[in-house]
């Protein structure tokens, strides 16, 4: 967790124990801590839907290999007044408890590529108008979390999203439109 505030919205959620980062400047210490409850009970990555969060995310990734993954979509993460900033604080015990309930581990070695670029462009996900938007529920529906077309193959290979769990989404996607 990033802050006090995401401790507290998670309590609401589930029991569960939390380092929280105190922002995307992970200290040395709190590295170390991961590292000690990923080698005793494991870790599971739950941070804000944002361009910090997702710094937490790649720090952690990096330092502390086998950490599972929780995303929670942006449009969860949403706050109800005016001004305030996209996070877990503002999240339903119900989106938390859905992200959670979907978790991905990191391949530490080369996993081959499941998705193709091809499979992206024939999808609509790197070009168009509705290129974002569809990267965004798609992020939804495989429970992996928004990234952009630069991050989206990389995501998809390094959690070794399926074909068919990839088209099935796709299929989704087709069928809201």
């Amino acid at each position: 967790m990033e802050g006090k505030d995401d401790t507290k919205r998670l309590a609401l959620a589930v029991d569960a124990d939390t380092i929280e980062t105190n922002g995307s400047a992970v200290s040395k210490e709190t590295v170390a801590q991961i590292k000690q409850l990923q080698a005793t009970r494991g870790v599971i990555v739950f941070t804000d839907p944002d361009f910090s969060g997702e710094r937490i995310r790649k720090i952690i990734s990096a330092a502390v290999p086998g950490v599972k993954h929780a995303f929670l979509p942006r449009k969860a993460g949403v706050p109800t007044k005016a001004g305030g900033s996209l996070g877990v604080e503002h999240a339903s015990p119900a989106a938390i408890q859905t992200a959670l309930a979907h978790l991905y581990t990191e391949q530490t070695d080369e996993p081959a590529t499941l998705i193709t670029t091809g499979d992206l462009i024939k999808a609509g996900l790197l070009a168009g108008p509705a290129a974002r938007q569809r990267r965004e529920r798609l992020g939804e529906l495989l429970k992996i979390g928004y990234v952009n077309g630069k991050q989206l193959p990389k995501r998809l290979q390094l959690f070794q999203i399926q074909p068919a769990d990839f088209w099935q989404a796709i299929d989704q996607l087709d069928t809201e439109e």
